[in-house]
């Protein structure tokens, strides 16, 4: 597996023992400190070596005690549970890049004007459906583009623009 900063080589850790042995390993002294202080929402995303989405699962408020096991449980995900893919397997992992998004709280958008696909990730709610889209994705350029991949993710039609926007900024660790 690919990744150089420490958030990223926690989650290979965490994916290499899962997919190969089946083990949730727990977070020990080579996890950086700040992650056993920190809490907030992370997407674990994975990539073919050729850029191919292989795998993105996370969350956007924080749910676990700790930024370590937020990431920790998000890269099992990634790698297992992504509806649109099968589970990872061992073959696989030498051909896998791994990027960690750590999410700041989410806020409310009045105007799309103040919203930048490159800058910000964006929800979009319509009673209990909701959808996500991480910002700065290849070929999303356009808020309009954002917004209208993010309806879909939540099964909202795409002309309906009677919906919550949120939006959000990522500090992205590859």
């Amino acid at each position: 597996m690919i990744g150089e900063h420490p958030y990223v080589k926690w989650a290979i850790r965490v994916i290499e023992n899962y997919v190969r042995y089946g083990k949730v390993i727990e977070p020990d002294e080579s996890v950086p400190e700040e992650l056993f202080k920190r809490r907030a929402g992370a997407f674990v995303t994975l990539h073919k070596t050729d850029g191919s989405l292989r795998g993105c699962i996370g969350t956007y408020l924080p749910t676990k005690p700790n930024l370590a096991l937020e990431i920790r449980d998000n890269a099992i995900a990634a790698a297992t549970q992504d509806p649109r893919f099968p589970p990872v397997s061992p073959d696989e992992l030498d051909d896998i890049v791994v990027h960690v998004d750590i999410l700041s709280p989410p806020e409310p958008v009045r105007d799309i004007s103040e919203l930048d696909p490159k800058k910000y990730g964006v929800i979009v709610v319509k009673g209990w459906r909701r959808g996500l889209l991480l910002p700065d994705i290849e070929g999303v350029d356009t808020v309009e583009e954002q917004l209208r991949i993010a309806k879909l993710k939540a099964g909202i039609p795409e002309w309906d623009d009677d919906v919550e926007i949120y939006r959000f900024t990522v500090e992205r660790y590859k």
